[in-house]
């Protein structure tokens, strides 16, 4: 073959030559593996989940939001589970629209003077 060169098996009673690796044994990988999934994957999960209870904790009435699904608004009311929100006020008159949230949908806290008009 011009490309791979032909493979041949070894003969019985035949040792590698070379010196083995002591991080490519099997028994030593899989620590080592884990290890690294835990920095890549589930560090980074747990530090955002405690940053979104912090974020969670520290609303109060007045803060400007932005929601997972992109809403704006001002906080009226908080509660454990729920905030209630003002996004806007009606054409012509004077109420405003408020809508009822999940605390966990609530993405950001902004900086005051972000929304206009509300």
């Amino acid at each position: 073959m011009f490309l791979i060169s032909d493979a041949y098996a070894q003969t019985a009673g035949a040792t590698p030559s070379g010196p083995t690796s002591f991080l490519g044994d099997p028994i030593f990988m899989l620590p080592l593996l884990l290890v690294a999934m835990y920095f890549v994957l589930m560090r980074p999960q747990q530090k955002r989940a405690k940053e979104q209870r912090a974020l969670m904790e520290s609303m109060k009435s007045g803060d400007e939001i932005i929601t997972s699904g992109g809403l704006l608004g001002r906080i009226n009311k908080v509660a454990d589970q729920y905030v209630t929100i003002e996004v806007g006020n009606v054409v012509g008159g004077s109420n405003a629209v408020e809508m009822t949230v999940q605390k966990s949908a609530v993405q950001a806290l902004l900086p005051k003077g972000t929304i206009k008009g509300i």
